[in-house]
């Protein structure tokens, strides 16, 4: 299994989103992605598009500005 960081920190909606699918578009069922972001909108959005489609958020944390959303990747049709 393979863990992919992105780094979406200071930039705002939708590229939170869209370097989250650009990424989880190179990894497969089973891998795992952190998204570290600093925009609020993104502890919505992320979990939103995961539930559409097909991934799973396993964790989300907040520290200091920070957010880090971490996601199973599942089967994209």
């Amino acid at each position: 299994m393979t863990m992919k960081v992105v780094d979406a920190r200071n930039i705002l909606c939708p590229l939170p989103v869209i370097r989250t699918q650009d990424a989880v578009n190179t990894l497969q069922r089973g891998d795992s992605l952190r998204v570290l972001c600093t925009d609020p909108g993104a502890t919505v959005d992320i979990p939103t598009w995961c539930r559409i489609n097909g991934h799973r958020v396993v964790d989300t944390q907040e520290r200091e500005g920070q957010i880090t959303i971490t996601i199973e990747v599942g089967d994209s049709d």
